[in-house]
């Protein structure tokens, strides 16, 4: 997976920063962003796209990533946002600034998926690129393990949900919930499956 950043450095450009984001398709929470620049001699034995990992494994890569990479940004975008601007560009504006908040500025950015951002540092758009290079892999653990512990967060203060559990997204479980209890305030209210119950019944 390293080789691709490397053919990159190759061709002359001297920092190359990957970026993904976690959270587009779950009915509550909120999207999260990565943007992360490694050093040519990393190793990260394991690491591929986030989804196909272990939270044990994830866990672990997230920390050795944090400790031994160049430099990295995390941002969040909140769900009242993404009900606002919708979701694709709420996980766009999440990458831009999570590139905005890396330490130093890249010179290219490799980003998962088919859109750019609205940035001027120049960028390639690569469809899943978080299973083949090694920089958007980091920046989706990044963004995964950051989303999923926020989501354990949201447990604690919406308990009957049980969020620690399927992180929002639209489990058999979480959709008896909400059919149950109504949304919360983190639920994204015009995601089909909460759009249906708002506003939430009074208590």
């Amino acid at each position: 997976m390293r080789d691709h950043e490397m053919e990159a450095e190759h061709s002359g450009y001297r920092s190359v920063a990957g970026v993904d984001e976690a959270g587009r398709g779950p009915l509550a929470g909120p999207v999260v962003a990565a943007a992360v620049v490694l050093p040519r001699d990393i190793s990260l034995p394991g690491l591929r796209d986030s989804k196909k990992m272990s939270p044990t494994l994830r866990a672990r890569l997230f920390n050795q990533i944090i400790a031994q990479c160049t430099g990295f940004g995390i941002a969040r975008v909140d769900e009242t946002t993404i009900d606002e601007i919708n979701i694709l560009q709420a996980a766009l504006l999440a990458m831009k600034r999570a590139v905005e908040q890396l330490p130093l500025e890249p010179d290219l950015l490799l980003i998962d998926g088919n859109r750019g951002i609205e940035c001027e540092t120049h960028q390639k758009t690569i469809i899943g690129g978080d299973d083949t290079r090694l920089s958007i892999a980091a920046a989706s653990v990044l963004a995964k393990v950051t989303r999923d512990r926020l989501m354990e967060e949201y447990h604690e203060q919406y308990p009957r949900y049980e969020f620690s559990r399927h992180k929002g997204y639209g489990t058999r479980l979480h959709k008896e919930r909400i059919r149950e209890y109504g949304p919360c305030p983190i639920h994204r209210k015009t995601f089909k499956g909460v759009a249906e119950y708002w506003p939430p019944r009074p208590e």
